[in-house]
């Protein structure tokens, strides 16, 4: 395959494994994995095109969602073409290290993880009005970790203020976890195919209330 000039791409969009002329939705990220099929990260169409240039690509699955084309061989004058699929495995592997890393929190996937629940009042709310709430305040020696934060309104974190749950009479309506690498991935997502989803869930504890959770 030759070198693909990003400025000579042309994109198509295969949906349900036909092919379309469509050239506008290219903001559907591709899942990698390493070679063990441990999920990694996301990545946009470029980055994908770029890995199987420099041939680090192990092997591909789920749905075909692009075709690239690229510049025409001098010599054969055949057109470049680049099929990408919803799933990429790259050589090497990184299961050990993911395994012991614990992801780094921050407010969207937080709110995701609590499906934009208020755990306490149980209503859903938009991203504006969420805030992070400290089960154990932090001034009682509480931690800014996964297992001490959980999704609250602002109505409900004002009230709590800077008491614990129980001395401010509220119930906590689900128990806080610390996301595994796969479902860390999961949270980082806008939208998810359902093949891509079907392959996230297969690494994500049996237990795991994420299993429940499809955004499309």
């Amino acid at each position: 395959m030759t070198q693909l000039g990003m400025d000579l791409f042309r994109v198509s969009i295969i949906h349900q494994r036909m092919e379309s002329t469509v050239t506008q939705n290219l903001s559907q990220l591709i899942l990698r994995t390493d070679a063990t099929s441990m999920p990694m990260e996301w990545i946009n169409y470029q980055n994908a095109v770029r890995l199987h240039c420099l041939q680090q690509i192990a092997y591909s699955c789920g749905n075909k969602i692009y075709r690239i084309r690229g510049g025409i061989n001098a010599i054969s004058r055949k057109q470049s073409i680049v099929e990408l699929h919803s799933i990429v495995a790259t050589y090497g592997h990184h299961t050990h290290k993911l395994h012991k890393r614990v992801p780094p929190l921050n407010n969207p996937a937080l709110f995701r993880r609590d499906a934009f629940l208020c755990m306490y009042c149980g209503h859903r709310f938009s991203h504006r009005f969420l805030s992070r709430d400290h089960i154990l305040p932090l001034s009682m020696g509480g931690t800014d970790s996964w297992n001490n934060v959980v999704t609250a309104c602002r109505n409900c974190n004002n009230h709590k203020a800077g008491r614990t749950p129980e001395q401010a009479k509220m119930q906590l309506l689900a128990i806080p976890f610390t996301p595994n690498h796969a479902e860390y991935v999961f949270l980082q997502a806008r939208r998810i195919l359902a093949d891509q989803m079907e392959f996230l869930k297969m690494h994500f504890p049996r237990n795991s209330r994420l299993r429940t959770i499809h955004r499309h």
